[in-house]
């Protein structure tokens, strides 16, 4: 690839740019102590030792304030109906921007979140039923029940259901949007190994890398890389080293980019999973063993790698690909730079979008002279992750468009 030397672009080299994970804020929803198998409480973990570092919530215990999130909140009873974590949880989130734990109850499909920066549990409803329930019994068939979730480096959260015919996105934001994006596709690659079938790809847990894309881990082991643009999955290993009677039901990523697993099933404790080999190495940890339906944390896969990408020395020019066209690429601050080398003169439309398409903010500016260079300020602060520039002629032509990632 040919490059071109950009003089007047610099970079701050340093930490500021770097971001670090957090193991020891790590979530988990435990099976209670008079009933192993009934995933209700919340508590905030250390898989770096196994550590219970405090209990934030005990289904029919603590006291709790519930809200739906078109309603004022008030106290709840604690009724069966008005458990917050229902009859059980096996997918929850941490949306590290919000300070919220989300997640979906078991066996009616909603989506509610923790407030982690209240003192006392305050629980909101973002919608109920997010998939439609067709059982006259009024509980969600198992594979309808949501049993992965995580928040996604372009700040979405995504959740699955068993089956993997229901994949989920929602916003954070005040008013959230709740999308069913219909089922995810088997690459072909997959080797008749399917995200559908039951005794190989339901349950488990889901992560997010730093560049976009998710992956799956099933309760069986099976791994699974998922484009969120394209739905497909691929199946990218199978976890070894783990106890037969081990379920991987719970995932994180550790510091060191690794995964974390836990089982719902066995007090087995915690397993580290390198993530490129796929082996298990088990966690020694004088702590009490716990077992956890699912783990969750801000960390993503393969930060270090994205870290790296904007680690540049200021004193040196930066190298650009030469047919590259936006830059600074990642961005790591709050504006970037549209060159419009080789256009015609006339008006341009500048469009943010996210990896879906959905334009997120747009800028017309009028190009008149060569190799003409034009700022976008971000509106606000984007959510970290992969976004597309795409820059429309006068008559609605596409000029030329590229991939950026927001660190």
């Amino acid at each position: 690839m040919k490059y071109k030397t950009l003089l007047f672009i610099s970079f701050i080299a340093g930490s500021s740019l770097s971001f670090a994970q957090q193991a020891s804020k790590t979530y988990a929803i435990t099976g209670k102590p008079a009933n192993n198998f009934f995933w209700a409480d919340i508590k905030q973990v250390d898989i770096t030792t196994g550590k219970v570092v405090k209990t934030l919530f005990e289904s029919e215990q603590t006291n709790f304030k519930m809200a739906d999130a078109n309603k004022a909140t008030g106290a709840a009873g604690a009724t069966e109906t008005k458990r917050p974590t229902g009859l059980g949880v096996a997918a929850c989130a941490f949306d590290s921007r919000h300070e919220r734990l989300y997640f979906a109850t078991m066996h009616f499909a909603d989506i509610r979140y923790l407030d982690l920066s209240r003192q006392e549990p305050n629980f909101t409803t973002v919608k109920r039923n997010v998939i439609a329930n067709t059982s006259k019994a009024g509980y969600q068939p198992e594979e309808n029940q949501i049993t992965r979730m995580v928040i996604g480096a372009d700040g979405y959260g995504y959740a699955l259901s068993n089956d993997a015919s229901h994949f989920i996105r929602f916003s954070t934001a005040k008013n959230a949007v709740v999308e069913d994006l219909g089922g995810l596709v088997d690459a072909e690659t997959n080797k008749g190994i399917s995200i559908h079938n039951k005794c190989t790809s339901w349950g488990g847990d889901m992560v997010a890398d730093a560049f976009g894309k998710l992956v799956i881990i099933s309760a069986s082991h099976n791994v699974f890389s998922v484009d969120v643009s394209s739905k497909m999955a691929k199946l990218t290993g199978t976890i070894t080293g783990l106890p037969a009677n081990f379920t991987t039901n719970g995932a994180a990523v550790n510091d060191e980019g690794n995964l974390v697993v836990s089982s719902a099933n066995v007090f087995e404790g915690l397993y580290a999973v390198n993530i490129k080999t796929l082996a298990a190495t088990k966690i020694q940890s004088k702590e009490a063993a716990f077992n956890a339906s699912d783990l969750a944390n801000g960390n993503l896969l393969s930060q270090k790698e994205a870290n790296d990408m904007v680690r540049f020395n200021f004193t040196k020019p930066v190298m650009v690909a030469a047919d590259a066209k936006i830059y600074p690429n990642p961005v790591t601050g709050s504006r970037f730079n549209v060159l419009f080398a080789g256009q015609p003169t006339g008006k341009y439309t500048i469009l943010l979008t996210d990896i879906t398409g959905r334009i997120l903010q747009s800028r017309v500016v009028s190009v008149y002279k060569p190799n003409q260079v034009e700022a976008v300020n971000l509106r606000s602060k984007a959510a970290r992750g992969m976004y597309f520039v795409k820059v429309l002629s006068e008559n609605e032509e596409l000029a030329f468009s590229e991939r950026v990632v927001v660190q």
